[in-house]
C-alpha cells in the first residue's frame, strides 16, 4: 500500500527536502509537484491524491484558502516557516503542522500520523460500502408441472388460482390455464402458504390477486369470481 502524495510549495528547496525524506519512507509516494496552489487545483481535478504537503504563504492563493476550496479534502500536512497559522490550520483538520526547517525524525512522525488517519478512513469507507451493499431481490419460486406430455415451468407468483377437476387440476394464469394430472392437495403441500390459501374444496387462491370479497364470493383482479367455501370463511382473516 502506498499513500499518494502531492507537494504544493513555491520554494524549490522545500520540494527537494520532502522528496529526499519520502525516499526513506516506504509507504509514501510522490505523484505530483506544484509550485502554486492554483496549479494544485488543476492537478487534483484530474488526479486525486491521499496526502498533500502544503505550504501556506504562496502567491495568488494561500495554502489555507486553497484548502477551503476543496470539497473532498485529502489528508494534509502543513509545511510552513510561520507558526502563527498553526491554530487556524488545525481548525481545518490538517493532520500535522511542520515548522520549517524540519528534521527527518519530525517528518517521519507526521508521516506516521498521516498513515494512521489514512488507515482509519479506508476502514470506515469499506465498512460503509459493506453496509450499503444492495440486497438483490430473491428469484421467484418456480415449479414444473406436467401438461400435455410436457414439463412446463411456471413462476408461482404468476399463478392466479388452482381449480380441482377430480384427479386433474387447472392451474390458472390471468386468462389461460394448464391442465395437469395432479390433485389439489398435492399443490397445497407444495405452494408457499404465505401466498396461497385454500378457499374451497375445489380452489386454492393466490392472495395477491384478490380484488375484493363480497359475501361468499371472492372477485379477482382479472374479473374472475371464485366461491368462498362455508368451511373456509376463517381464511379471510389471512388476506
Amino acid at each position: 500500500m502506498k499513500i499518494r502524495c502531492l507537494i504544493v510549495d513555491d520554494e524549490p528547496l522545500a520540494h527537494q527536502v520532502i522528496l529526499k525524506y519520502v525516499e526513506d519512507i516506504p509507504f509514501l509516494e510522490v505523484v505530483g509537484q506544484c509550485h502554486l496552489a492554483t496549479e494544485a487545483l488543476s492537478f487534483l481535478s484530474t488526479q486525486p491524491v491521499d496526502l498533500i504537503f502544503l505550504d501556506i504563504r504562496m502567491p495568488k492563493l494561500s495554502g489555507l484558502d486553497f484548502l477551503r476550496t476543496l470539497q473532498q479534502r485529502p489528508l494534509v500536512i502543513i509545511t510552513s516557516a510561520y507558526e502563527e497559522h498553526a491554530l487556524e490550520s488545525f481548525d481545518l483538520e490538517v493532520c500535522d503542522y511542520l515548522l520549517k526547517p524540519f528534521r527527518f525524525d519530525r517528518f517521519l512522525k507526521a508521516a506516521n500520523r498521516a498513515l494512521a488517519m489514512y488507515t482509519l478512513r479506508k476502514q470506515a469507507a469499506e465498512s460503509t460500502a459493506a453496509v450499503v451493499q444492495p440486497v438483490m431481490p430473491a428469484e421467484p419460486l418456480r415449479i414444473y408441472i406436467k401438461s400435455d406430455k410436457k414439463q412446463v415451468q411456471l413462476a408461482v407468483d404468476e399463478v392466479y388460482y388452482l381449480e380441482s377437476m377430480g384427479n386433474y387440476v387447472k392451474v390458472w394464469g390471468e386468462q389461460k390455464y394448464l391442465l395437469t394430472p395432479r390433485t389439489l392437495s398435492s399443490f397445497e403441500e407444495q405452494l408457499p402458504p404465505e401466498t396461497f390459501v385454500r378457499i374451497h374444496k375445489s380452489y386454492i387462491l393466490n392472495k395477491k390477486f384478490v380484488h375484493y370479497i363480497e359475501g361468499n364470493t371472492i372477485r379477482l383482479k382479472n374479473g374472475k369470481e371464485l366461491p368462498l367455501g362455508k368451511n373456509y370463511k376463517h381464511v379471510v382473516k389471512l388476506f
